[in-house]
């Protein structure tokens, strides 16, 4: 059975336990803490009811048994204190952690700006000190951190990038920060994590992390060729389509972004009325 499941593995794609940068590696460390933690208290209970099974076997006539046992002060003051013990250092963990990975907190360095937008299905990427604009291809120069503003152009739906880390909610009339950065050169599988609709399933996209020179040649061969990003061209885009293959934009109206968040551009149609509730 171990080896089925271990060959069942070999086509998972890199995740979350093979980071590539400082979010994902602080990920990391803390699951591995908490795993830790975890079976310190729980791989001694599991040989604990072991060895009391075995011990007080019925064939067993060295096992002292006490039928009329009501109370064990010694006893009670472990099975509580451990709890206690284990609650308060996962507590204090989580704590510490989520203000030192909190998606807001800005990374030290000179930041790549990327506003992202989620419609149906695919993951629009603004790059608006560049001026250009990406559909489902994010491409980011090694080592430089990455300030995202996240919104949704059509319904709830999650934002991740595995091995970057910090899976973070979208949402339609909301703009959400996050801070990420690629430490090494690679092409890095993201997604959609939240479900939202018929396409949930190809509503993935890939980040290409380059060498800083590779990324300034990128941006200018994006500039040279191509459609221009407005408001009619973005009205187009967010109708709903399905395994769009990625392209980009050479140009991008400048306040489209703001606009976007504001709802002052009409959102994408969501799910059809059929697949709603009543």
């Amino acid at each position: 059975m171990l080896a089925l499941a271990a060959l069942a593995l070999c086509a998972c794609q890199p995740g979350v336990m093979d980071p590539q940068g400082p979010i994902g590696d602080g990920e990391k460390l803390i699951f591995l803490d908490a795993l830790a933690v975890m079976l310190v208290v729980g791989v001694p209970v599991m040989a604990a009811t072991l060895g009391f099974a075995w011990w007080f076997r019925s064939s067993n006539p060295r096992a002292r048994r006490l039928p009329n046992w009501t109370y064990s002060g010694r006893v009670e003051l472990v099975v509580w204190a451990i709890p206690l013990l284990v609650v308060m250092f996962l507590g204090g963990l989580t704590w510490v952690s989520a203000h030192q990975l909190d998606p807001a907190r800005p990374l030290p360095g000179k930041p790549l700006d990327v506003e992202v937008v989620s419609l149906d299905w695919k993951w629009l990427f603004i790059y608006p000190d560049q001026g250009i604009a990406s559909v489902n291809r994010l491409v980011i120069p090694v080592g430089v951190p990455v300030r995202f503003q996240l919104t949704s152009g059509s319904v709830m739906t999650a934002f991740f990038i595995p091995q970057l880390g910090s899976m973070i909610y979208v949402m339609n009339g909301m703009v959400t920060p996050l801070n990420l950065r690629a430490d090494r050169a690679g092409a890095y599988y993201g997604e959609a994590s939240h479900f939202s609709g018929d396409g949930f399933a190809d509503m993935h996209f890939t980040t290409h992390a380059v060498a800083p020179a590779a990324f300034a040649a990128w941006v200018g061969a994006v500039r040279a060729a191509g459609p221009v990003l407005d408001a009619p061209t973005y009205e187009a885009l967010s109708r709903q389509s399905l395994k769009v293959a990625p392209y980009t934009y050479r140009a991008v109206q400048p306040d489209l972004f703001a606009k976007i968040a504001l709802q002052q551009l009409p959102p994408g149609p969501g799910p059809p009325p059929s697949a709603r509730p009543p």
